[in-house]
């Protein structure tokens, strides 16, 4: 009896590792869930990174599909994704809003200075309020606004080429569709 006693701790242990094994193999890691999809945006109203730059309220996602970048000046990430912003902010095919997360107005700035700009807003969220309402978890995050005011889709890491022609465009084309949605179609490239 207390021979077959030394084996149950052994076989329970193999059994849980065979099942986290295979349960974890089935998991797409590379998506993180939001319970904010289809919420409306938190209500928010950041201050400016300086004089230059207009600040962001949620007040100015609504009435057109909009898109949010959270970035920061300590974040590694953002450099990668910035060259693909500034090209999406010159082609003009969606309004781009930041908000700096974890800056002082002076650290997003010298920043955006230095790499160049590619909001059409930018608010500074110091002690991470705004962003903790949007349910990022780091940075860089995105998020499409639809023209009610919605989230309609996150991304979590830097926005690509490739993120825009599978994801991006695809769904800012069905919402600017939508009924009321407002906005022209237009072009995806840029």
């Amino acid at each position: 009896m207390k021979r077959i006693l030394l084996f149950v701790p052994i076989t329970l242990f193999a059994g849980l590792a065979a099942y986290m094994f295979f349960g974890l193999t089935r998991i797409d890691t590379t998506v993180l869930p939001s319970v904010m999809i289809n919420k409306p945006v938190p209500t928010f109203n950041l201050p400016a990174v300086n004089n230059e730059i207009p600040p962001l309220a949620s007040a100015d996602l609504k009435g057109q599909v909009s898109l949010i970048n959270v970035f920061g000046s300590w974040c590694i990430a953002c450099q990668y994704e910035h060259d693909f912003l500034m090209n999406l902010q010159a082609s003009g095919i969606i309004p781009v809003y930041g908000i700096d997360w974890r800056d002082t107005p002076e650290q997003g700035a010298a920043w955006l200075a230095r790499y160049g700009n590619p909001y059409d807003a930018v608010g500074v969220d110091e002690i991470g309020q705004t962003v903790i309402d949007f349910g990022v978890t780091g940075a860089p995050e995105t998020f499409i606004i639809d023209k009610q005011g919605r989230i309609r889709w996150r991304h979590v890491g830097p926005l690509n080429q490739e993120v825009w022609d599978k994801e991006l465009w695809p769904l800012i084309t069905e919402l600017r569709e939508e009924p009321g949605a407002g906005g022209q179609v237009g072009n995806a490239d840029f």
